[in-house]
This record gives structure tokens, C-alpha cells and sequence, in this order.
């Protein structure tokens, strides 16, 4: 298990990195939210452990809780956020065949990292 860094919106730790998929925990505080972004080469799959997520596929905004799961596909736009007044946690498990932190395209970020 690695710890990655501090983010504006929270934390994430990477507790598998191998050539077929990756998985983090990722916790995000009240009130905060990821990029809009895509990815080229990753799908991701999101199971929400604890808290309240605000989350945007392309045009679509839904509200998931502990126990729901999301799949994004590879190239679609999606975010996700914490819409509750608690850390929300949840498992990222990325497929596909490049997992690298540069395979992010912001198109909106709250904290000036778009590109």
C-alpha cells in the first residue's frame, strides 16, 4: 500500500497497482469535489464505503450513498463529490490498460488544475 498525496479535496491511498487494474481508497471531505475529467485508457468502477457522493456522468448528476457502486467507461466525463456533512470514502478500481495519473483530462476544477 502507498499513500498518495494530500489533494484539495481529500486523500487517496493506492492499495493495489498492478498491470491489469489499480485500486485506491479515496476520502473525500465535506463539502469537496474532484476535477470533471475523462480518461482515455481507464475505466473506473466506485463503491461508496461510508458518506454521501454527489456524482456527474457526462450530463447526468445522481446521488449515491454507503453500498452503492458507479461504473464510469473509459472517455466519459464524470466527477465525484461529497455532498453530506461527513468524509465520504470510497473504492476506485480502475481497468483497462494504462493507469498513470497523466491519463487525466480536467476539463473543470475547482482548485485551478484544469487544463
Amino acid at each position: 500500500m502507498t499513500d498518495g498525496p494530500n489533494r484539495p479535496w481529500g486523500r487517496y491511498e493506492v492499495l493495489q497497482d498492478l498491470p491489469t487494474h489499480k485500486v485506491k481508497s479515496i476520502w473525500v471531505d465535506p463539502g469537496k469535489r474532484l476535477s470533471l475529467q475523462r480518461h482515455k485508457f481507464r475505466s473506473e468502477h466506485w463503491y461508496v464505503v461510508y458518506g454521501t457522493a454527489e456524482v456527474q456522468i457526462d450530463d447526468k448528476i445522481i446521488t449515491v450513498e454507503a453500498g452503492d457502486t458507479v461504473t464510469v467507461q473509459a472517455n466519459q466525463l464524470h466527477r465525484i463529490g461529497n455532498s453530506g456533512k461527513v468524509p465520504m470514502l470510497f473504492i476506485e478500481v480502475q481497468t483497462g490498460t494504462y493507469f498513470g495519473e497523466d491519463d487525466i483530462e480536467r476539463l473543470e476544477d475547482d482548485y485551478g488544475r484544469h487544463d
